[in-house]
């Protein structure tokens, strides 16, 4: 499992496909007004479908349980039954919080094996939040927004160019 491939890139796509539709008819010739209305309800739309896709559509449910049971795989492979591995909730972020009793050597070397799994960006025993879910999703979204919009400007330059030629 790749969390850029299972979780990020559907947000890109959303960011970029808006990005496209936004740009064509944001940059054909239209008054700086509605440009600027155009280019800001893109932002909101790629902002509002990526958090649909983290929420009602099972984007985040479906990284937590990946994570959560490599997670338990790992700890049943290194027969720590007690301790127990889960993402920090409320908001959801990919630290994953170990609890549960162990020793010394436990206690600094599950978090350095735990930081290797895909989807963990630290590992650690006790709660400290970390960057929420949603944010790097709506974060990705808005850079897929942007290079949307570069492709739609991109073409709104080739269009122009081609004007040029009256046969």
């Amino acid at each position: 499992m790749n969390v850029l491939w299972s979780y990020f890139w559907p947000c890109f796509a959303i960011g970029l496909v808006i990005g496209v539709l936004v740009g064509v008819f944001a940059f054909h010739r239209w008054p700086r007004r509605k440009r600027n209305a155009a280019l800001a309800s893109g932002v909101l739309a790629s902002v509002a479908l990526t958090l649909i896709w983290h929420g009602p559509l099972g984007g985040a449910d479906r990284l937590t349980f990946r994570v959560e049971r490599a997670a338990r795989e790992a700890l049943d492979y290194y027969e720590v039954p007690k301790v127990h591995a889960a993402l920090h909730r409320g908001p959801l972020s990919r630290r994953l919080i170990l609890t549960g009793p162990s020793d010394d050597f436990q206690h600094s070397e599950l978090p350095r094996l735990f930081n290797q799994l895909p989807g963990v960006t630290k590992a650690q025993w006790g709660t400290s939040p970390g960057v929420p879910l949603m944010v790097e999703g709506s974060a990705i979204a808005l850079l897929g927004f942007l290079f949307g919009l570069l492709l739609a400007y991109l073409i709104e330059l080739h269009r122009r160019y081609n004007a040029q030629w009256n046969w």
